[in-house]
């Protein structure tokens, strides 16, 4: 069964929306909306926008939520109510267009550390919510994995899965990418039978660069293998560029089959 491959750039969020037909020029099925800057679902004139790109295109879309300065996993409670409120938004405008959205998990701030299961308490009280609103909107809500960055939740597939385990109306979105960060590639094609949504880009597995695939040390071939096996959604190449997007589209059609 051939996957459907979307494209996003969270490089881009401050460009012109024109941008997007190369998209649908490049040869990709979908572009996944990378909602912050200018193009925030909660901005009528940006939503505008988005939509006049969808009835001029033949695109199919998805949806990733902000996560510029919000931390579900804060232990400062504005904070937390506020990045629980614009990420219920977030979803709630984006069931008019998609059915899936993506999500970041928080992080562990200085004093979090001091109290490591109240931080997962309240991350995973603040998922309850979030899923909710999925449910209600009927929109499937995905928690991805981060890269190596210190501080950041769910690094590790173990980690990942336990924070979802349990919580109506959340996901998982595997970031294979990120996943290359941590030496965590071969855990998560171990149970990528079991993601609802899959990021794919390439870095050389020690930092987070969104290169092209085939740029990095990602073994492609072996990983298109199972992915097609056992997966079922969309795989969104989260590229720098669309030059860029291009590579990753020759590199998908040859590995995953």
């Amino acid at each position: 069964m051939k996957l459907p491959l979307y494209f996003a750039s969270s490089s881009k969020v401050w460009s012109s929306p024109e941008w997007v037909y190369g998209i649908e020029e490049c040869g990709y099925d979908g572009w996944e909306i990378s909602a912050d800057g200018n193009y925030r679902l909660d901005n009528p004139e940006a939503f505008a926008k988005i939509k006049e790109i969808m009835e001029t295109t033949h695109l199919a879309i998805s949806v990733h939520a902000p996560f510029t300065d919000l931390n579900i996993g804060s232990l400062n409670d504005p904070i937390y109510r506020e990045s629980i409120r614009q990420m219920q938004l977030c979803v709630t405008k984006a069931a008019d267009i998609t059915d899936v959205v993506t999500i970041h998990p928080g992080y562990v701030s200085p004093h979090g550390r001091l109290v490591p299961q109240k931080v997962w308490n309240l991350h995973k009280e603040a998922l309850r919510e979030i899923g909710a609103t999925g449910i209600d909107t009927g929109v499937r809500v995905c928690l991805e994995n981060m890269p190596k960055i210190p501080d950041f939740l769910c690094m590790e597939a173990d980690e990942h899965y336990g924070m979802i385990e349990g919580v109506d109306g959340i996901h998982a979105t595997v970031d294979l990418g990120h996943a290359n960060t941590t030496g965590q590639v071969k855990s998560y094609l171990d149970c990528i039978g079991t993601a609802t949504h899959m990021h794919i880009h390439d870095n050389r597995g020690r930092s987070d660069e969104h290169l092209a695939l085939g740029a990095g040390s990602i073994d492609w071939d072996a990983a298109g293998a199972r992915i097609c096996a056992a997966y079922h959604g969309i795989c969104v190449v989260e590229g720098r560029n669309l030059d860029e997007a291009a590579i990753s589209r020759d590199v998908f059609r040859r590995c995953f089959r």
